[in-house]
């Protein structure tokens, strides 16, 4: 199967966007599969042997070290002479839509993967125009062949704004990478003894947030775990909140953005992993903790609902609630053998969402699915 990936973000930028690409394009090529990625520049352009194509770009006010992929007809070159069977969209906004018209004027199927809540970004930056970005939104996914979420409840906002043929297909996890035996007791021993609360170094307990460290994250209710007796805070990530937090969070560990086998044995030298941001569509960090042997705190609403099962896989707290977060992170660390229990079973959740697994799903139902379609050449 020849498959071209267009993508609204790709290598060196480092995001969810970035990795899902990155490991679909792995597990096609080691399947026998054929790869061309279509992605805003500049960048490397060739992937394990696969050409990347690089369109032109402006940065993003917001985020000038993204580049937002612009209308280029190098993509539809790019598409005629690679002659896929598919096209796959990755979180399409501006190059997407590119990568769309051209593939329905050459009557190729598309397979669109919903991964970015953009106007759910805009309103969190206070940014005017959400409602006319979801209007935007909607009308690519309603021109795709199929439109994959991940999500149940990404699959409920899309369907309320009316776009149909909609499947949800999760995100895999590295368990190569992710594990409970990369978990360093030096390093947890060290972070133990940040905090300045009186206890005994080797009681605390170790919180971590990992993850940007950007406004749609809500990374300043890290803020409310400030000073929580028996606890060290670290923080795993960059970015623009860094200032603020390391202001509000004295006590905390920084340790900048950690990738590979640092982030593996980061994440599995936590005692308890808290997510913040109560506006995701997914939330891989959540799995990846999972996979490292860590419980998880986690916000009742959006991705997470997937992914963590109350009292079960993790804990769930109440984000329009006040004290929540603090009263639920408070239980787990003054409960050892909860947190063993939610460990455990978070664990075995991941035990089958390898990468190889969630690829193969999409390459023998969504890709094969589409293929053949009759609404291909619908204008787009």
């Amino acid at each position: 199967m020849k498959v071209a990936i267009v993508t609204e973000s790709f290598l060196p930028q480092v995001n969810g966007v970035v990795n899902s690409v990155r490991h679909v394009v792995d597990r096609l090529l080691r399947q026998g599969h054929e790869a061309l990625i279509v992605a805003p520049g500049p960048g490397l352009r060739d992937y394990r042997g696969v050409r990347v194509v690089r369109v032109r770009s402006m940065a993003v006010p917001m985020y000038r070290t993204f580049p937002l992929g612009l209308p280029d007809r190098q993509v539809e070159e790019a598409l005629a002479g690679f002659r896929p069977d598919v096209v796959h969209l990755a979180s399409p906004i501006a190059l997407g839509w590119a990568g769309l018209r051209a593939a329905r004027k050459l009557g190729i199927p598309t397979v669109t993967v919903y991964q970015t809540d953009i106007p759910g970004f805009l309103r969190q930056y206070k940014v005017p125009g959400d409602a006319a970005c979801a209007r935007w939104v909607a009308r690519i996914h309603k021109r795709s062949t199929r439109t994959l979420v991940p999500s149940r409840s990404a699959h409920a906002q899309l369907e309320a704004l009316g776009v149909p043929n909609l499947h949800v297909w999760g995100r895999g996890v590295d368990l190569d990478l992710f594990g409970p035996r990369h978990r360093y007791p030096y390093l947890h021993q060290s972070w133990a003894r940040r905090g300045g609360d009186g206890a005994a170094p080797t009681g605390r307990v170790v919180v971590g947030y990992v993850g940007r460290l950007a406004a749609e994250k809500q990374v300043r209710r890290l803020r409310e775990l400030a000073g929580l007796p028996g606890t060290s805070l670290v923080v795993i990530g960059d970015g623009p909140e860094l200032p603020w937090l390391r202001k509000h969070l004295p006590g905390a560990r920084f340790t900048g953005t950690l990738t590979g086998a640092d982030l593996a044995v980061a994440f599995a030298s936590l005692d308890v992993f808290v997510h913040t941001g109560a506006d995701e569509t997914f939330c891989q960090t959540i799995q990846e903790a999972q996979a490292s042997g860590v419980p998880v705190v986690a916000p009742a609403r959006g991705g997470p609902l997937d992914l963590v099962e109350h009292e079960r896989t993790g804990l769930l707290y109440l984000p329009s609630r006040p004290q929540s977060l603090t009263e639920t992170v408070q239980r787990l660390v003054g409960d050892e053998k909860l947190r063993a229990t939610l460990a455990t079973n978070g664990l075995a959740r991941v035990a089958n969402r390898s990468w190889a697994d969630v690829v193969d799903e999409l390459v023998a139902q969504h890709y094969a699915g589409v293929i053949g379609h009759g609404d291909t050449l619908a204008a787009a």
